[in-house]
Formats: C-alpha cells, sequence, structure tokens
C-alpha cells in the first residue's frame, strides 16, 4: 500500500499549498485598500478556496494512514 501513501503525501501537500495560496489572496485583497463589499465578495471567495484545501489536505491525510494501517 505504498502508493496510498504517496498519494496522499501528494494531496496533503497540494492541500497545504492551497492554504497558502489562500492566505496570500487575502493579504493581497487587505492591501488592495478595497470598498467594504468588494472586500466580502473576494474574502468570501477566498473561504471557499480554503475549505476546499482543508478538505483535500484532509483527504489525503486519511489517504497516508489508510495506506500506514493497511501496509
Amino acid at each position: 500500500m505504498e502508493w496510498l501513501i504517496w498519494i496522499g503525501a501528494a494531496l496533503t501537500l497540494g492541500g497545504v499549498l492551497g492554504l497558502a495560496w489562500c492566505i496570500w489572496l487575502a493579504m493581497a485583497a487587505r492591501r488592495a485598500n478595497l470598498p467594504d463589499a468588494e472586500m466580502r465578495a473576494r474574502l468570501q471567495h477566498v473561504v471557499v478556496l480554503n475549505l476546499a484545501a482543508v478538505g483535500v489536505s484532509a483527504f489525503g491525510l486519511m489517504f497516508v494512514v489508510a495506506g500506514v494501517l493497511l501496509g
């Protein structure tokens, strides 16, 4: 089940990179000094991406644990 561990590690790394991207997007929106409504719209988009990145990372960690337990 070594392949499951590697797939899980890749998914986890992708999720962590997605989280870093969300941080970068939020900081860019903060630096832009946008009006309140536009700032909310951008941050709502960042929240959706953030949840997706956390989900991908969680699935990756589940794959790693399953690979370790089955291997």
